[in-house]
């Protein structure tokens, strides 16, 4: 079984890579596979880095055989995916927003649909915009049609919306607890799905 981490951060190694790393931790040690995809790093492949919406239906032309068509297809494989961004102006980064601009064929095929996905976000200061952050990211996995999860889990409490930090995210001891519980509750989440496709 394999999660996908999507680190939609330009800093591939910052605030918000330390989130999904705490997550990631959890996954591995209950035996799960992690993959990573790095927004910035797959989008630059693309023949344009957003979408011009130069066909309709999406033709995939701009990025078919590139990095950023491997990552779309490891994600619609994954048994469950985390989705990380820092705060930019209250709502995602660009190259996030970018990279689910071009899922307009994803979603045509219904690729990541029933998918399980939770959430992390970074900040400047403590109430810095990770709320809503996090609720552009829970719209637009909504429009894949996939499935939320938030930072809960029956070991814990039912916790919120998602994991969220203050940078440093090193030094943010809750942000770092709160993603290793989602973390926890996403294994949970795709060892479900996984039984449910077994008893079809």
């Amino acid at each position: 079984m394999k999660i996908v981490l999507i680190n939609g951060s330009p800093n591939p190694e910052g605030n918000t890579a330390q989130l999904l790393q705490a997550a990631a931790d959890e996954i591995v040690q209950a035996g799960l596979q992690v993959q990573w995809v790095q927004v910035p790093s797959v989008l630059a492949k693309a023949k344009h880095p957003f979408c011009t919406a130069c066909s309709n239906p999406c033709s995939t032309l701009c990025y078919k055989g590139t990095e950023l068509e491997q990552a779309f297809a490891d994600i619609a494989d994954a048994d469950g995916v985390i989705i990380g961004s820092p705060v930019y102006f209250g709502t995602v980064s660009a190259q996030l927003k970018a990279f689910f601009d071009k899922t307009r064929k994803v979603r045509g095929d219904k690729a990541w649909y029933g998918i399980p996905g939770g959430t992390v976000t970074t900040g400047a200061s403590k109430y810095g915009g990770q709320e809503t952050t996090t609720r552009a990211i829970h719209d637009m996995m909504l429009v894949q049609g996939m499935t939320l999860v938030g930072d809960g889990h029956v070991d814990h409490d039912c916790g919120h919306f998602g994991a969220s930090a203050q940078k440093p995210a090193q030094q943010d001891q809750d942000g770092l607890k709160r993603a290793r519980i989602l973390g926890k509750r996403l294994v949970e989440a795709a060892r479900l799905l996984q039984a449910g496709k077994k008893s079809k």
